[in-house]
């Protein structure tokens, strides 16, 4: 039994290496959202998954190769709303549960799956971050009609 969990450690350390490396090989900015593990491991729902997936081992090898390789490595606030922010419009819905895999902005009508969505937002709020936007202001919702508007003293 001891040898069978020898193995399935060792898939999971190969795995992962392999993953981390081509990411940062392929990429040259990485931004993930700074999750607490030790939270969702308390959900017995989550627990399974996310152990099995070793989430903070895998964010440990992005940033530690990311240097290593010269690449970006950001991470994105925990609180920042990822999954119900409109990718498109910037929307950000009231409430979004765990059950719901997908949904449609009601501002725009712009469909999306959850994980991709929150892929294409987090990306997103990693760049901002990287060309020195503040974190704290990803979280507002850009009013309709102004995000192309210039600042009055440049028009």
């Amino acid at each position: 039994m001891a040898r069978i969990h020898v193995k399935i450690t060792d898939s999971r350390k190969d795995w992962t290496h392999k993953l981390t490396s081509r990411l940062v090989s392929e990429n040259q900015v990485l931004a993930a959202k700074s999750l607490q593990v030790k939270n969702r491991v308390k959900n017995p729902c989550l627990a399974k998954a996310v152990s099995d997936v070793g989430w903070s081992e895998i964010t440990r090898q992005l940033e530690y190769k990311a240097n290593g390789y010269g690449r970006t490595f950001v991470q994105i606030d925990k609180f920042y709303p990822s999954s119900k922010r409109c990718s498109t419009c910037g929307h950000i819905l009231e409430s979004l549960t765990l059950d719901v895999r997908s949904w449609t902005c009601p501002e725009c009508g712009a469909e999306h799956c959850r994980d991709a969505n929150a892929a294409k937002n987090i990306l997103s709020a990693g760049l901002a971050i990287l060309a020195g936007a503040d974190a704290l202001r990803l979280h507002e919702k850009v009013p309709r009609g102004t995000r192309n508007h210039k600042p009055a003293e440049l028009e």
